[in-house]
C-alpha cells in the first residue's frame, strides 16, 4: 500500500495513517489512566485501601507491596505515556520507550503471580493486567512496524 507522501517545513514526509493516530492517541489517553491508577495507589497506607472496599487481607498485601513492584508500575505506565507520545510526534525513540514499558508490565506480571496479587484478587485482577500487556505489546508493535516503514524520524 502507499500512502500519500505531504510536505512538511522540512523533507518530504509520508503522511500517516488516520488508524495510526487513533491508536497513538488511545495509547496516550490509555496511559493517563494508568497514571491516575499509579498516582491512587503508591505510597497508600492499608487503611487507604480498605476505605476502597478492600478485604483486610487484599489491602495488607497491596500495602506491602516491595519497592520493585511500584517501580515496574512506574516504568510501564510513564513508558507507554511517553513512548506513546512519541508515536503521536513520529519519533523512532518511541520503539524502545514502549519495549522497555511493555517488559516492565511483564515483571508487574510475573510479580502479582509470585506475590499472590492474582490469587488475591481473582480473575478481574488478572483480567486487567493481561488487558494493560495486550495494549503495551499492541502500541510496541505499532511502533515496530512504523519504524520498519520509516514512518518515525
Amino acid at each position: 500500500m502507499t500512502l500519500p507522501r505531504t510536505e512538511a517545513a522540512g523533507p518530504i514526509r509520508t503522511a500517516l495513517p488516520r488508524w495510526f493516530l487513533a491508536f497513538a492517541g488511545f495509547g496516550i489517553l490509555w496511559n493517563i489512566y494508568g497514571v491516575v491508577q499509579f498516582v491512587s495507589v503508591v505510597g497508600k497506607t492499608e487503611a487507604h485501601f480498605r476505605s476502597m472496599g478492600m478485604s483486610a487481607a487484599q489491602a495488607s498485601l497491596y500495602a506491602q507491596l516491595p519497592f520493585w513492584m511500584h517501580a515496574a508500575f512506574a516504568i510501564g505506565v510513564f513508558g507507554g505515556l511517553l513512548g506513546s507520545a512519541m508515536l503521536m510526534l513520529r519519533r523512532r525513540e518511541a520503539l524502545p520507550v514502549l519495549v522497555v514499558s511493555l517488559v516492565a508490565y511483564l515483571v508487574l506480571y510475573a510479580g502479582d503471580i509470585a506475590l499472590g496479587i492474582f490469587a488475591a484478587f481473582g480473575a478481574v485482577q488478572v483480567a486487567i493486567l493481561t488487558l494493560v500487556v495486550a495494549i503495551a505489546a499492541g502500541l510496541s508493535a505499532l511502533a515496530l512496524w512504523a519504524t520498519r516503514r520509516n514512518l518515525l524520524a
